[in-house]
């Protein structure tokens, strides 16, 4: 029985508390938050749970085997670091880190105290990014071209990190589990709406050597929620919408080919429209799943799906945006 604490209550502890109280053979021994109005939460819905506003109570609490960190972004170095030195397993919310050399620093401690570190993407156990994948690996859609993703919405404001670190790690972590090419270099550009020089929209683009390229829109400034991807594929394409409550995956057997011409300035295109298919998936929260393979992994000490190598690829990718924002829009070399 695997003994957990999760440090933090806010937007995304609750589920979190939810679905490892639901986990076998795991057991939330404490909760903590500075708050103690959002504690007294945690003792209405979960009375055999313990409270603390004392983060040492997580970290340092020899009775307690691992701790869940759902706390904000500045916060999770220094957390998982002590939490480490001090023999836990660590899960922590994406992003990792807010910059490489802090995930390195992480990566070292587990592996000097053989402890797991994983980070909480929580998409890649969705019954769609699954079936993605399993898609692209058949080879029914293809050759991938490129990956277009668009998660805009109106707030939430971050007050200390942008737009790029809030949404596309979703997305990031969506391509780099279906798409294994390594990247190439990155390019950015954003603007900043407040007066607080953080960027409420951007737009990211992850080059390739193969000439595969992924998109990002991402804003808290849109009127309308959006949570979409299209993946295109020489012989099918893809079109992921998370927002859709049954039909959240559509597979359009689309395409076309370019035929030779010897007029070299003329380009001729050939167009095929078919049938368009609508696949039945598994519609167990994610989370659960998530919960789950972090348990599991502890348990048999093997890697989770959502490990700290693609945690540290996707801070690199967003530590690369950050200095193209700086340099309007200038391609950073990964």
């Amino acid at each position: 029985m695997i003994r957990l604490a999760v440090i933090g209550y806010g937007y995304w502890g609750p589920n979190l508390v939810r679905n490892f109280y639901n986990t076998p053979d795991c057991k939330i021994t404490l909760v903590v938050d500075s708050r103690e109005e959002r504690l007294q939460l945690v003792k209405k819905a979960f009375p055999a749970i313990n409270i603390s506003t004392q983060i040492n109570d997580a970290l340092t609490n020899k009775d307690i085997d691992a701790v869940v960190i759902a706390t904000p972004v500045f916060t999770h170095f220094s957390l998982a670091k002590t939490a480490l030195q001090n023999g836990k397993h660590v899960l922590i919310e994406k992003p990792m880190t807010r910059t490489v050399k802090e995930a390195e620093e992480l990566i070292e401690l587990a592996q000097k105290y053989n402890k797991l570190l994983m980070i909480d993407h929580t998409f890649l156990y969705t019954g769609a990014v699954q079936y993605i994948r399993k898609l692209i690996e058949s080879g029914d859609i293809g050759k991938t071209n490129y990956f277009d993703s668009t998660r805009i919405n109106l707030g939430l404001f971050q007050p200390d990190i942008n737009v790029l670190w809030d949404l596309a790690p979703h997305d990031i972590s969506v391509l780099k589990y279906i798409h294994n090419e390594k990247p190439f270099s990155v390019n950015a550009t954003g603007v900043s709406h407040t007066n607080n020089k953080i960027e409420n929209i951007a737009y990211m683009t992850i080059n390739y050597q193969s000439g595969f390229m992924a998109h990002f829109s991402c804003s808290w400034s849109s009127p309308v929620k959006i949570r979409s991807v299209l993946i295109g594929g020489d012989k099918k394409m893809i079109l992921y919408n998370d927002i859709e409550p049954t039909e959240k995956i559509k597979i359009y057997d689309t395409g076309y080919s370019v035929k030779s011409n010897e007029d070299k300035q003329k380009i001729l295109v050939d167009y095929r429209t078919g049938d368009v298919f609508i696949p039945k998936l598994d519609t167990r929260e994610a989370l659960a799943h998530m919960a789950n393979d972090f348990i599991q992994s502890i348990a048999k000490n093997t890697s989770p799906v959502s490990n700290y190598e693609l945690g540290i690829d996707i801070v690199k990718i967003l530590e690369a945006a950050d200095n193209s924002l700086k340099e309007n829009g200038k391609e950073i070399k990964l």
